[in-house]
């Protein structure tokens, strides 16, 4: 069990682009995992532009990606892929994306759930991280809990779930650090399977860039996170 998420069964993993969640969790991925959590992944988009091969088109780049992604997330033992088929660097914070990001919540019913932060101010974020982010906040509270918000999903047996907490990855102010020691080879693994974006040598700066999270809490390699708590049942903090 991973000490800092608590007593979890499944956990939802909600990323902007293929390849994100090997790179800003696949280590605590595999630890869950291993510790017999189911882990669901929910991809934003379906990554179609990152390339600089003038050979490829947008449709053989997401089909390449959609394997990659697929590949690494079973190498990681992921349960569950599903890639939402719109564009990289197309996501509109609307009602279409809320409504599939709340429907997966409904579905999946996760105990936690696992994105990327949006609220970086040190360096630009690609937009679809930013947007990921934030929609998947509020697909997790309040939509997700209120049956009222799309009711679609009530008419088609989809009730409500209220997720305690969200974990956002690439956070300037992390609060939860978990040791994957054990695990920063898989990570690395299931990062490379991703080859049309990552260089064959791109384990070494995963190494360091673990190992830098990790030295500061006695670990040799970590990925933070900061916690967002959501509901608190029993209590005025989910109103």
């Amino acid at each position: 069990m991973i000490e800092e998420f608590g007593e979890v069964a499944r956990v939802l993993v909600v990323a902007p682009h293929p390849d994100d969640a090997e790179i800003g969790c696949g280590g605590t991925v595999a630890r869950l995992v291993r510790d017999g959590v189911d882990v669901y992944y929910l991809i934003a988009t379906n990554g179609d532009k990152g390339t600089e091969d003038p050979t490829l088109t947008n449709a053989d780049l997401a089909a390449t990606r959609d394997k990659e992604q697929r590949d690494a997330a079973s190498m990681l033992g992921v349960k569950e892929v599903t890639i939402l088929q719109n564009g990289d660097g197309e996501l509109v914070d609307g009602r279409e994306l809320l409504g599939e990001i709340t429907r997966h919540v409904r579905r999946i019913k996760p105990d936690i759930v696992l994105t990327t932060d949006p609220f970086r101010t040190s360096f630009y974020i690609h937009r679809d991280h930013r947007i990921t982010g934030m929609v998947t906040m509020d697909a997790v509270f309040p939509f997700a809990r209120d049956r009222l918000h799309f009711p679609e999903h009530d008419a088609a047996g989809l009730e409500t779930h209220k997720t305690a907490e969200i974990y956002f990855w690439g956070s300037e102010n992390a609060d939860v650090f978990v040791d994957i020691s054990d695990t920063i080879e898989a990570k690395i693994e299931a990062t490379m399977v991703h080859s049309s974006q990552f260089e064959p040598d791109s384990g070494d700066w995963i190494r360091r860039w673990s190992a830098r999270k990790g030295e500061p809490q006695g670990m040799a390699y970590a990925e933070d996170f900061r916690r967002y708590g959501i509901s608190r049942m029993g209590t005025d903090e989910e109103d």
